[in-house]
């Protein structure tokens, strides 16, 4: 198939150009190398730099493919929670707009859907701008499904770890900060008391179940992608042989996530394997 990746050069999206290309596909990536990285470029894979806000059917094919794709799956995003609450209107601009207009172009050309959702929204539309932000992308995939014929899957992903995890910067997440931290003998810091739990997924099991949706053709359908287990963030520490020290708690942030919803496993028969406990163990191993 011709697939198109949005994000491509990110950590998530890296890891689904890998598989791609492992399973033969002719894979196009676009990316505005905001978060992602050139070093995270795979042979093989044609990249892109292009903003998604600037994806339209007048602009877009010509620059950027030599053909239409058989696939989009949509990756693109501003991620991380606390940048948000200082720049929302970017958040909004990429994360709903940028989404719009791919959007638009699948509908006009017919072209199934893939859309990277958030977990983060079970703990409410207005917790924080990101949150509210990617919750707009799937409105609008919602209402081009319903009025326009969009053939379209929404996937919400679940604390996501593995290879080409950001280990430095502001959208780094907790896996990936900590182990450069320990790399470098940064101390590393627990906002809150610690006891808040995440739901942690290994990006490989998160891309089986992006593979899965698209052989399987399930759209229409909303996804859950979580490990359907949790840990604390102390918990966290103590695998990992950490002594944090403790700063006051950030806003906008949920208590705990954790996948409960089985229709993955129903669905596309898609079962997590990686726990985070042995992930961590061959890294010392390792």
């Amino acid at each position: 198939m011709k697939i198109l990746v949005t994000g491509g050069a990110g950590f998530v999206g890296t890891n689904l150009v890998k598989r791609l290309l492992k399973d033969k596909h002719e894979v196009v990536s676009i990316d505005n190398y905001n978060t992602g990285l050139k070093s995270n470029h795979q042979e093989g894979c044609k990249y892109r730099n292009f903003d998604i806000i600037n994806f339209n059917t007048n602009s877009f094919i010509d620059p950027v493919l030599s053909y239409k794709p058989d696939l989009i799956f949509h990756l693109a995003a501003i991620a991380r929670i606390q940048p948000s609450f200082q720049n929302p209107q970017q958040y909004i601009n990429t994360n709903f707009q940028g989404t719009y207009e791919i959007v638009k172009y699948c509908t006009e050309k017919n072209i199934p859907l893939i859309y990277a959702g958030s977990s983060s929204k079970h703990s409410g539309r207005y917790k924080n701008p990101y949150t509210f932000s990617k919750d707009l992308g799937e409105d609008i995939i919602e209402l081009y499904k319903i009025h326009y014929g969009l053939k379209a899957s929404i996937t919400r992903f679940y604390n996501v770890y593995g290879p080409y995890q950001l280990t430095e910067g502001g959208y780094t997440t907790l896996i990936g900060r900590w182990l450069n931290n320990i790399k470098n003998s940064i101390q590393c810091e627990i906002y809150g008391d610690g006891e808040q739990r995440r739901d942690f997924t290994h990006v490989d099991d998160i891309i089986d179940a992006l593979i899965l949706i698209m052989e399987k053709k399930k759209y229409g359908l909303e996804f859950e992608l979580g490990r359907g287990k949790n840990h604390s963030v102390n918990e966290v520490a103590k695998m990992m042989d950490i002594n944090p020290i403790y700063k006051d708690a950030k806003p906008g942030e949920a208590r705990h996530t954790l996948n409960t919803d089985n229709r993955a496993y129903e669905i596309l028969n898609w079962e997590p394997k990686i726990n985070l406990e042995d992930y961590l163990k061959n890294l010392k191993n390792g």
